[in-house]
């Protein structure tokens, strides 16, 4: 059995004076944000035996907010109660054991400040506000009263444990009251002495005043301080003692008989490492207090820096203490604690729990006053986990609250040995990396763009390198270095340098050996090797495989683009993702098959996952760029987007994914079983996740709550940084509001300035509170980000306001103001646009934006314009915009009109003084009548008017705090583009920073209409396709194509058409294929899959059906090859042998992942045509050796997959008479095509055997079962039959039950053409082929046999060291014991224990065995000999006689040699026996 999952929880809730508790027995619980976490402490927490005592079990989940209260019920018999408070105005009543709330109330108004359970009544919950308000709440009766006291903020009440009616409250000027609730919260003292706020409340445990022997009239310290209400009949005639803790740094002790201060205990200035505490500096302080049960003559307070101190109350006249933890270095807290509770163990063992702002929850014995252990916590959101690769268990998590903590995982002693690093940080940790090689060595990012390196084996600062990035680090990674750094000698540059992006999306170079010297932007190597001048896209990920070859860029657009080192080489773009990409990741490199390496998983902002098999681009190193657009597999699952993807380095071909969904899901890459896709899929806390999947994987579930994604951290940063909106409440702001700043605004700066002591762990204190509000999902983000235009007004709205105040003085001086009208309504009302008709074009729909686009590009891109085009902007006035001045006139007078028409004169004005006519603006206003006094005021200028001409919106630039992001809008471009030069820059960084607005809001039009009018037409193709539909790919292609970037065009139409095939649109996918003369290769591609497609449609062998067939693939007649080159010649035009030439090279350099049993068939369908369109091509040109090659291909894409009728189709159609037509083309028996010719005959004898097979068990469907061991077949394209569902008692009784009733027609099956058929099986006894397919599958079995053993070691590695049991060989011998001793043979087969030399012994000779395969046998596939041999020897027992006898025992002899494999051994044993 492996480990129970180990939770690290959030910290504890700052700043609350009862926020932890805990019961007899072992029940530890405390609040941290919005949720309880529960440990379990002593025995019965189930540790392991040498590690502390003591398991997080559970969490309480409900409150919204912050929850600011905690308490247990301490009664005997309802330990299991426990009641929470919350910023959400609820009291929740809480049963532990079912994690379930058994009721609440929210009769507060106000922030509840105080809560507690009273120890004498069992139902009673008492609750105080920061408003003075006092709620009493009896459980079982569900009733409560509720007291007004004081008009002051409540910090802390405490019941009375002797009296129940009795309650002590403190607030937050230093008074303190006892009230009695029976007396309609009468007070009975009022203890004046504090001067700052009361923080913790202790009644004495035991009732009386006769504990401590304190004389009342030599108390020196401090004069008697009278009741503030006299009472004649007091309910506590014996008096009991109540102890205070305040801000004051003060603890006082009362007597509530004479309601008097008794002694008073002042904080001491402690020395704490690093030098003495100024007693002048008044430091941050929260004085909490408890008083021990069984010692009342002794009382355990806070003190300022996170020490505890024990006071001995038996000598007033002297303070006397003891300081915890003192001959222990490091054990006690860094910084000031909040709580204190006992807890008493079920071996009767006192302690003492503290939560405390250095976020460590501590155990202390009270007997020893040591520290037992310490559980750390999380001060904020975990943005990145990485496990080192050197030092076995050991992981880094970056957190919020800007602290690393690594984690020490596999530690013997401590199940939380957990060290913190800060020094340097002083932000959010969003990206971690540890060095492939060197131990110790972490790289980190951070929020503010910082990157550094930390030796986590000493205590060094970091080093910070000395180039930030402007926007948060995302991704570190490791790699080789590149030019310029790689261009000095061996010892001159490191062996790895350190790559960072950030969410500016560049990434930079870092030489870890001089990281205070300039990073490099690998942007420059990627433009200079490529010869790009296009803008390349914003990066926003970066993996590098392995083997350091290979590095891959994820980018905003949702492509992926393959470097190739050491220039960075483009040989691979996938254009897979149509969102920005998260993630990415690589397969490790020792996985049991070498091609498992070049398999890359990646996430994007969409919910699904992809992985593409790069093997065939990286070994091919093509000349120019290949572009990708299908998956090697599609896994489905999440819904939302995916925020990290990662490889198990334990299994081939399984990964683990975490999304916004909350969930992390584990997925099975290679080997895909229906029903089984999911091993885990469950919310993001301690889970039943097996251990054996991927280790800590239940640790990690738990650390990745749900970190905030690329780019929300962005909003997330803007939010905070601007002016907070009045929350929408009913409650009214109360009183505690400035209170809070005060206590984390005003100390944030402070923990971050500090330079000594650990102070500095925490960046903010406030964060801890913050991120506790912080909405926790995408919904809460996007929720924020809605409402930023109330807070952020763009400059178009500033143009349009000062406008509008124009318009107010024209207005006066022609009407009355309008008296009715409120002033409210008068600001509320929004102003007119300026360019309205504009506007609402840009809002038609898809298609006419598209139309647009193209005119645009033809109008910018053609030399001359021809008459349609010019008709065309004459129509689409609003392309003025972006095209030339001339146009833009036009534009404006359409709009200037239109404003005329609407009786907004002023608007016009203002339009035509854009375009500087300010002549034309005074004529026509004094022809209308309109003139008004800022008319007539510019007259006078019009004569100079000319002169001035200047670029005035360069001289408003250059004298403005405001960048080109604010002023870029419609307007803006409108009047920089009437008033500059048209080769102005700024005109140009208007067009394209209003472009990336427009983009990032999804208006993939106008922004490829901007980006045109900036002369970047590849980006507007690009964007144009980020949509990704087929509309918006053709569209794409199209302007491309207009613009002279043919490559792109090329690789769009491609996408367009394949989008298209998969809604089965045959004639849309052609017209987009005609683009392109590049294309006519796919396009016979295409002809032959419609073709297919329509053959097996009418054989109704496929369930979907398409109505938009070209007319041309409705012919049936003729064989089926001969139908295909026809249409070729009638409509492709494709006769002579020059022009099949030419389309075979088009698609030889196109290559397709193999298939497996999960690709989907409409993919597998177009690979397996583009696999025959090249083997029709090469008997066109007559190289047969091709045609072969390629028509294996095809057969074996169709076995893999398991799909038996497209093989049979594929054979039927291509193959009608057999293989011998193609042996006779072949020339020489002995040439290198052979190997391929021997195997594409293998396979077709294969189908025909499974056929016979199938016609003499169709009416005894039991036996229609046939043995398989690693491939499944089906009888059609949608029904699978597999081996794995077949019992060894079904292949018994398919063997030995008599059919009586068999068919009169089967004795016609049983022909002499059925005879030769059998006959010819001999072919597929291949020895050579059995024995290398026996040493494959001996290797596939021990890797699996070692693989379970490395997780079996794991898994028990931990318990082994900490348990006194037999020692590791004894336990492997015990283990093999049991193995070799099962209950039935099957489990003996499977369970036959073997030792690790035995099993490297196998792998090595099976190894070698391979190797001495010549390459020819290795490289082309052949059908499972085995698999034949158990079908011959299943029709010989089916029908006796049907199989000479030799064929039989041929069968048995290589079923005898070579079946020796779990597989095949138990099916072996029935027919050879």
């Amino acid at each position: 059995m492996g480990q129970d999952p180990r939770t690290l929880p959030p910290s504890p809730n700052w700043y609350c004076a009862r926020c932890s508790d805990a019961v007899p027995g072992g029940l530890f619980g405390f609040a941290a944000r919005t949720s309880v976490f529960l440990v379990r402490v002593g025995p019965s927490a189930g540790a392991i035996p040498g590690t502390p005592p003591f398991r997080v079990i559970g969490e309480l989940v409900g409150h919204t907010e912050r929850v600011s209260g905690f308490t247990f019920s301490h009664h005997p018999g309802q330990y299991n109660l426990c009641a929470t408070s919350s910023d959400d105005g609820t009291v929740k009543i809480w049963d532990v054991e079912t994690k379930a709330v058994v009721t609440e109330h929210a009769l507060h108004q106000h922030t509840i400040s105080a809560l507690h359970w009273s120890p004498q009544v069992k139902d009673l919950i008492v609750s105080g506000d920061e408003k003075g308000v006092v709620f009493c709440y009896w459980l079982n009766r569900n009733d409560s009263q509720h007291h007004f006291i004081e008009p002051r903020t409540i910090f802390c009440l405490t019941c009375s444990p002797h009296h129940e009616d009795l309650v002590a409250i403190g607030y937050k000027d230093g008074i303190v009251v006892i009230i009695d609730i029976s007396k309609k919260g009468e007070v009975i003292h009022r203890l004046r002495g504090h001067d700052d706020e009361i923080h913790s409340i202790a009644w004495c445990p035991l009732p009386g005043e006769d504990c401590l022997s304190i004389n009342q009239e030599e108390n020196s310290e401090e004069p008697e301080i009278p009741n503030g209400k006299v009472i004649e009949q007091t309910p506590v005639t014996k008096g009991c003692y109540l102890a205070t803790g305040s801000k004051d740094q003060t603890i006082r002790i009362w007597s509530c008989s004479r309601g008097r201060g008794v002694m008073i205990l002042k904080l001491p200035f402690l020395k704490r490492r690093g030098g003495g505490i100024d007693p002048t500096v008044k430091e941050r302080l929260w004085l909490t207090l408890h008083w021990p049960k069984d010692q009342p003559t002794q009382l355990v307070s806070s003190c300022f820096g996170g020490e505890l101190l024990l006071w001995d109350l038996t000598q007033s006249w002297r303070r006397k203490y003891t300081l915890f933890s003192a001959s222990s270095e490091g054990q006690n807290h860094s910084r000031i604690v909040f709580n204190l509770c006992p807890l008493q163990t079920e071996d009767d063992k006192q302690l003492l729990l503290s939560t405390s702002m250095d976020r460590d929850v501590k155990c202390w014995d009270m007997a020893t006053l040591e520290c037992c252990w310490t559980l750390p916590s999380l001060g904020g959101f975990a943005y990145k986990l990485a496990f080192s690769p050197v030092d076995m268990g050991c992981l880094a998590i970056g957190v919020g609250d800007g602290m690393i903590r690594v984690w020490n995982t596999l530690s013997i002693k401590n199940n939380y040995d957990v060290k913190n690093f800060w020094q340097g940080v002083k932000s959010k940790v969003t990206a971690l990396c540890w060095h492939p090689a060197k131990e110790g060595c972490l790289a980190f990012g951070t929020d503010d763009g910082k990157v550094g390196l930390y030796d986590t084996y000493s205590n060094k600062p970091p080093q910070i390198s000395s180039t930030y990035h402007k926007k948060t680090v995302y991704t570190l990674a490791w790699g080789p270095p590149l030019p310029p750094i790689s261009l000095g000698g061996e010892g001159d540059r490191p062996s790895l340098t350190l790559y960072s992006c950030g969410g500016e999306g560049i990434v930079l170079q870092h030489n870890p050996w001089k990281l205070g010297g300039e990073a490099y932007d690998i942007n420059k190597l990627i433009r200079d090797t490529n010869s790009i001048k296009y803008k390349l896209p914003v990066h926003t990920e970066i993996s590098w495989k392995a083997d350091g070859k290979i590095m891959a860029l994820g980018n905003e657009d949702g492509s992926i683009e393959i470097f190739q080192v050491p220039n960075l080489k483009l040989i691979c773009t996938i254009q897979q993702h149509h969102k920005l990409v998260n993630t990415i990741s690589w397969h490790h490199e020792h996985g049991s098959q070498p091609e498992l390496s070049y398999l890359m998983a990646s996430g994007s902002n969409n919910a699904v996952i992809y992985v593409h098999n790069l093997k065939t681009v990286i070994e091919s190193n093509p000349e120019t760029p290949v572009t990708i657009t299908e998956p090697y597999r599609t896994l489905s699952g999440h819904t939302a987007k995916i925020t990290s993807v990662a490889w198990s380095p334990h299994h081939d071909g399984r990964l683990v994914s975490a999304s916004y969904d909350g969930t992390a899901q584990v997925l099975f890459c290679v080997h895909f079983f229906p029903g089984h896709y999911f091993l885990q899929k469950g919310p993001a806390s301690p889970s039943p996740t097996p251990s054996d999947c991927i280790p800590f994987l239940a640790s990690v579930l738990v650390l990745t709550v749900i970190p905030l994604g690329k780019k929300s951290i962005e909003l997330e940063k803007k939010r905070l940084s601007q002016p907070k909106p009045k929350p929408k409440k009913k409650k009214k702001p109360t009183s505690r509001a400035p209170v809070k700043q005060e206590v984390y605004d005003g100390n944030e700066d402070e923990s971050i300035r500090e330079s000594s002591g650990p102070v500095e762990n925490g960046v903010s204190d406030q964060e801890g509170e913050e991120e506790a509000r912080e909405p926790e999902f995408p919904s809460g983000v996007a929720s924020v980000a809605s409402r930023e235009p109330v807070t952020c007004t763009p400059v178009s709205l500033g143009f349009e306001k000062s406008k509008v105040t124009v318009n107010n003085k024209v207005t006066l001086l022609k009407k009355e103001p309008p008296k009715e009208k409120p002033e409210s309504l008068t600001k509320k009302r929004k102003a007119r646009s300026m360019l309205p008709l504009t506007t609402s074009l840009d809002h038609r729909s898809k298609e006419e934006l598209h139309q647009d686009c193209l005119v645009l590009a033809t109008a910018k891109h053609s030399k001359e314009l021809n008459k349609e085009v010019s008709a065309d902007l004459e129509e689409r006035f609003h392309l003025g915009l972006f095209t030339d001045r001339g146009a833009l006139y036009r534009m404006i007078e359409v709009e200037g009109k239109g404003h005329l028409e609407n009786g907004h004169p002023e608007l016009f004005h203002q339009l035509m003084l854009w375009k500087g006519d300010l002549k034309g603006v005074l004529q026509t206003a004094a022809e209308r009548g309109e003139l008004t006094d800022s008319l007539v005021a510019m007259a006078p200028a019009v004569g100079t008017f000319e002169q001035y001409k200047r670029d005035s919106l360069s001289y408003l630039l250059a004298f403005s705090n405001w960048p080109i992001s604010v002023l870029a809008s419609r307007e803006a471009i409108a009047v920089a583009k009437a008033r500059l030069r048209p080769e102005d820059p700024i005109l140009k960084d208007l067009y394209l920073t209003w472009g990336a607005i427009l983009e990032k809001d999804g208006h993939y039009a106008v922004a490829a209409k901007c980006y045109l009018g900036a002369a970047c037409a590849y980006d507007a193709a690009k964007v144009l396709s980020k949509k990704g539909d087929a509309a918006s790919l053709k569209t794409a292609a199209e302007l491309a194509s207009i613009v002279g970037e043919n490559e792109l065009s090329s690789s769009l139409a491609l996408r367009c058409a394949q989008e298209l095939l998969l809604a089965r649109n045959w004639v849309g996918a052609q017209e987009a294929l005609k683009l392109h003369e590049s294309l006519k290769g796919q396009r016979l591609v295409f002809c032959l899959l419609e073709l297919l497609s329509r053959h097996l449609e009418e054989r109704q062998l496929l369930e979907a059906k398409s109505s938009s067939y070209n007319t041309w693939a409705t012919g049936t007649a003729g064989p089926f090859v001969e139908r295909v080159t026809a249409v070729w010649k009638s409509t492709f035009s494709l006769e002579s042998p020059e022009q099949y030439q030419a389309a075979l090279q088009q698609l030889q350099s196109i290559k397709y992942p193999s298939a497996t049993n999960n690709t989907p068939s409409k993919q597998l369908l177009l690979h397996i045509c583009h696999d025959l369109t090249l083997a029709v091509l090469s008997q066109q040109v007559a190289s047969w050796d091709a045609a072969v090659e390629a028509l294996l291909r095809a057969v074996v894409r169709s076995y893999d997959s398991g799909n038996f009728t497209i093989m049979q189709e594929v054979h039927s159609a291509f193959l009608p008479e057999g293989c011998d037509h193609l042996k006779h083309k072949l020339g020489e028996p002995q040439s290198l095509i052979t190997p391929a010719f021997k195997s594409l005959e293998a396979f077709f004898i294969y189908g025909h055997l499974y056929e016979f097979w199938w016609s003499l068990s169709r009416h005894c469907p039991k036996s229609s079962v046939w043995v398989r061991a690693s491939h499944r077949r089906t009888a059609s394209v949608e029904q699978s039959q597999q081996i794995n569902n077949a019992t060894p008692e079904e292949m018994d009784s398919g063997d030995s039950q008599p059919e009586p009733n068999r068919p009169p027609e089967l004795d016609v099956r049983l022909t002499e053409e059925s005879k030769q058929m059998l006959i010819t099986c001999k072919e597929l006894f291949s020895e050579k082929h059995a024995s290398l397919q026996n040493s494959q599958r001996t290797v596939a079995e021990v890797q699996e046999t070692l693989a379970e053993m490395i997780r079996q070691h794991q898994k028990s590695q931990v318990c082994k060291s900490t348990t006194n049991g037999p020692d590791k060989n004894e336990s492997e011998q015990a283990a093999e014991q049991s193995l070799s001793s099962p209950q039935n043979e099957c489990k003996e087969e499977k369970n036959q224990p073997l030792s690790l030399p035995e099993l490297t012994k196998r792998l090595t000779e099976a190894n070698e065995k391979i190797a001495k395969f010549p390459e020819s046998v290795k490289i082309w596939p052949f059908p499972d000999v085995l698999e034949c041999c158990l079908i011959l020897l299943h029709i010989g027992s089916q029908c006796p006689g049907s199989v000479t006898q030799d064929m039989q025992q041929q069968a048995q002899e290589l079923l005898q040699k070579y079946g020796n494999t779990k597989v095949y051994k138990r099916y072996c044993e029935t027919f050879c026996t």
